[in-house]
């Protein structure tokens, strides 16, 4: 949003990425929904061998949980220094 409001060239290209990603995302949902559709009237015309097929395109298609997502990144554990053992 703050790259909306400034007016600097490289805000200007960041704010227009950000619009064309969304675009991109509702024609990637709108393809989505095409598929699934595509793939009910594809299955109708196929007898029960196939459904092990057509259940594992499906599940394919579904989003995966939030158990499921993992998160991304890197990550560390801080620890404390040893104490120092004096000398003597």
């Amino acid at each position: 949003m703050l790259s909306g409001l400034l007016n600097s060239p490289r805000a200007v290209a960041v704010n227009i990425e950000i619009m064309r990603t969304f675009v991109r995302l509702r024609q990637m949902i709108a393809g989505h929904a095409d598929l699934a559709r595509k793939l009910s009237v594809i299955e109708k015309k196929y007898d029960a061998q196939f459904k092990v097929v057509f259940d594992a395109i499906r599940e394919l298609m579904t989003p995966p949980t939030a158990d499921e997502v993992r998160e991304m990144g890197f990550h560390t554990t801080l620890k404390k220094p040893a104490p120092a053992k004096s000398k003597g």
